[in-house]
């Protein structure tokens, strides 16, 4: 079946769009590139600004961590590369860090690709990401405006967080792993006919897993 967003930005659970671009790195094609890995793309408004340095710098920060899911970094905005080079020199010289994940060097080809420019909050790619599966499938999208600077542990606990779901075939509750109801428990889907949600009480009973009724159960993870 066709996709019916053929000519709008790709959505969730559709394929990243093949394409080739310059980055600090060289040229690379994605999602080609990372194939057999996770990766984050997230664009940002403008190097050598103060949010997005708060933001390349938490990223670098916890590099080793996404590389632990088997999930890597890149970035995006619509500047050269020479600006992109630099602006990583002043990074390692003024803060001590050095950003080690590739960054493209956009011409406006990828953010319209991608729907990171919003004509109401300018006219700089404001601060999507987009998290891409090892099979090239796009399963989280997040939009910020310019002016908010992103939570990169939720990025890296979103990343998480959907690969134990996909592993398992369980949903994750909200805050997870630190559910106010169910704490770091994980919820197992609905039941979707009478049989099946007699058998989900009667294997809380058993106890398999808790139920607050059949259609709300959860279990820890083994």
């Amino acid at each position: 079946m066709e996709s019916l967003n053929q000519k709008g930005i790709p959505l969730l659970g559709e394929d990243f769009p093949q394409m080739k671009v310059q980055t600090t790195h060289g040229v690379i094609e994605l999602p080609n590139y990372f194939a057999g890995k996770w990766f984050v793309l997230f664009s940002h408004p403008a190097d050598f600004t103060p949010v997005c340095t708060t933001e390349f710098f938490a990223f670098q920060k916890r590099y080793e961590k996404f590389k632990a899911l088997n999930c890597e970094l890149i970035g995006l905005s619509v500047d050269q590369v020479f600006s992109h080079i630099k602006w990583v020199e002043w990074i390692k010289e003024k803060l001590g860090v050095e950003i080690q994940f590739p960054i493209i060097a956009d011409t406006g080809d990828v953010a319209n690709k991608l729907g990171l420019i919003h004509p109401a909050k300018g006219t700089n790619t404001v601060r999507a990401v987009f998290v891409v599966d090892d099979k090239g499938k796009i399963r989280i999208i997040l939009y910020y405006p310019q002016e908010l600077g992103r939570n990169i542990d939720e990025i890296l606990r979103a990343v998480e967080a959907i690969q134990i779901s996909d592993k398992n075939g369980v949903a994750m509750p909200a805050n997870w792993p630190n559910n106010e109801l169910i704490k770091d428990n994980v919820i197992i889907p609905p039941a979707n006919n009478l049989n099946l949600a007699n058998e989900r009480l009667a294997k809380a009973k058993a106890g398999e897993f808790e139920c607050f009724d059949w259609w709300f159960c959860h279990k820890k993870l083994k």
